[in-house]
């Protein structure tokens, strides 16, 4: 699989998110997580992101327990934090991240994490010249290899960015979320910060797979977050409305090739944005893995293709989130 740079480190362009492997998206046993990150390792996926508020650590615990049943497979692992307290600035004291560091340390089983992400902080944060200090000396501790930040909106991306020990921004993008292509990803490009894209099948939306019939499970956060109750409704098919979702979601399917998944597509179609790093598209078997994959072997989208796909997300989606994220 193609790589692209992140931290100085070569990673692939799909990479894997593993909040399903926290079972915050339903159950997942160990054997079907080790499933998911063996097909994904063995697709040529080299980065994982995770978080240590995915199954309050479980998550973290996966990807450790699963790297030392195959110690020879180099894979660069993103967490983040910030999410275990009341997001408020003054909670990210110096005592506070380093004691989620450690946890982090500990759940993944290693003394420098190659990179840790703030994980959508208080927009008043990004302010904060002395967090920022303080994230660049828990770099010059060891602690850690780089630093980034997984923001909401493009002015926290922007804010971010222009902060110059930020290695990476991990950002919202996909065919129903075209923000970031203004004025986001081409900063990134000039700053020479990663660019993650996440949520970037729309939480399932973008597979193809849903219809209004679909039910979700109680714990999913696709049932208890529709409407943004438990946290930002973006992170929840990207803020869009489900019924306008299935609509905008069928006008794209007449734009992809025959043969072609819905789901490749649609990540195909981040791949090719300029400034994009890696994608991070979540899986929870290995068919799921193996298709998203699949994504990067894919030909770039032709003119018209990304052309149809502006056009139906200005038609359909672009009053409701644009302007909101």
């Amino acid at each position: 699989m193609d790589t692209r740079t992140l931290a100085d480190r070569p990673v692939s362009v799909v990479g894997l998110g593993t909040w399903q492997l926290g079972a915050d998206w339903g159950p997942v046993d160990d054997a079907q997580a080790f499933d998911v990150l063996d097909a994904a390792y063995d697709s040529g996926v080299t980065f994982f992101d995770t978080a240590d508020v995915y199954g309050d650590g479980r998550s973290e615990q996966l990807i450790a327990a699963w790297r030392a049943s195959r110690p020879d497979a180099e894979v660069m692992v993103a967490t983040k934090m910030g999410r275990r307290v009341e997001q408020r600035p003054e909670n990210y004291s110096p005592a506070a991240m380093r004691a989620w560091n450690d946890r982090s340390r500990t759940n993944l089983r290693v003394d420098t994490l190659d990179l840790v992400q703030l994980h959508c902080p208080p927009t008043a944060l990004y302010a904060l010249d002395p967090v920022f200090d303080d994230l660049d000396a828990m770099v010059a501790e060891g602690r850690m290899a780089a630093y980034g930040v997984s923001v909401e909106t493009r002015a926290e991306a922007l804010a971010a960015i222009a902060r110059p020990g930020v290695a990476s921004v991990q950002i919202i993008l996909n065919a129903l979320r075209l923000g970031p292509l203004d004025a986001v990803l081409p900063a990134a490009a000039e700053s020479g910060t990663a660019i993650i894209a996440r949520v970037p099948l729309a939480s399932g939306l973008l597979s193809g797979r849903y219809d209004a019939s679909t039910t979700f499970a109680a714990d999913d956060h696709r049932t208890y977050n529709r409407h943004g109750e438990a946290f930002d409704v973006g992170e929840t098919f990207s803020g869009v409305p489900y019924d306008v979702g299935l609509e905008a979601v069928a006008a794209l399917r007449g734009v992809v090739p025959a043969g072609v998944a819905t789901a490749a597509f649609a990540l195909r179609w981040v791949l090719d944005q300029p400034g994009v790093t890696t994608v991070i598209p979540g899986a929870r078997s290995r068919a799921q893995a193996e298709g998203n994959a699949a994504a990067a072997d894919l030909p770039p989208l032709t003119s018209e293709q990304q052309s149809a796909v502006v056009e139906i997300y200005d038609r359909l989606v672009r009053p409701l989130v644009h302007d909101r994220w």
